[in-house]
C-alpha cells in the first residue's frame, strides 16, 4: 500500500520549470503559428544516444482547446511533430528530419552540437492549426507535451514533459 502511494505521488507531481516547455501562440492570417523551446531538453542521455548513431527522436504533441467551466475542456484540434537526428560517425554530420502529422517538412545535414540541440529543442512559428474553427473572442490555450526516443527510464512518466500558453482569439 505504502509503495502504491508512493508511485502515486510520484506521478501527480508538477513538471519543475527546468522540465517545462515555454509555449508561444500566435493567431495570424487563418493560422494559429505555434512557437515552443523544451528547456534543458538536450541531457546527458540524449547526447550519448545521439553520439552512439541511435536515431534520436523528441516528439511533441501540441492541442488546441478551449477551456469549459464545470466541465472537461474540449480538444479543438490535435497535431504531432517530431524532430529526429541521426548522426553519422564517420562523416561527422548529422541528418535532421522535422515532421508534423507523420509528413516530412524539412530535412537538413548539421555538423556543431548547437544547431543539433537548436533542431530537437525549438521551433518558431509553425502553423499548426487553422483560425476557421476558432470563436471570435473566446479563450484558447495550446498544450504540448514532449516524449523523447530511445528512453533510457523504465518509468514511462519520467521523459514527459508539458507546457501551455494561453491566448484570446481577435479575428
Amino acid at each position: 500500500m505504502m509503495l502504491c502511494a508512493l508511485v502515486m505521488t510520484g506521478a501527480a507531481r508538477p513538471v519543475s520549470a527546468q522540465e517545462s516547455i515555454r509555449v508561444v501562440p500566435l493567431a495570424r492570417d487563418g493560422s494559429v503559428l505555434v512557437s515552443f523551446n523544451l528547456a534543458d531538453g538536450f541531457t546527458e542521455d540524449v547526447r550519448a544516444a545521439i553520439a552512439s548513431g541511435l536515431r534520436t527522436t523528441i516528439t511533441y504533441t501540441v492541442e488546441l482547446r478551449l477551456e469549459v467551466p464545470f466541465w472537461v475542456d474540449r480538444t479543438i484540434a490535435e497535431a504531432v511533430v517530431s524532430s529526429s537526428v541521426q548522426y553519422d560517425n564517420l562523416t561527422r554530420r548529422a541528418s535532421v528530419t522535422r515532421s508534423v502529422d507523420g509528413r516530412a517538412d524539412e530535412t537538413k545535414l548539421l555538423e556543431d552540437e548547437a544547431s543539433i540541440r537548436n533542431w530537437l529543442t525549438s521551433l518558431q512559428r509553425i502553423p499548426l492549426f487553422d483560425t476557421a474553427r476558432l470563436e471570435a473572442n473566446r479563450e484558447y490555450y495550446i498544450r504540448v507535451s514532449a516524449r523523447t526516443q530511445p528512453r533510457n527510464s523504465s518509468i514511462p512518466w519520467s521523459s514527459a514533459v508539458s507546457g501551455l500558453a494561453r491566448f484570446t482569439f481577435l479575428p
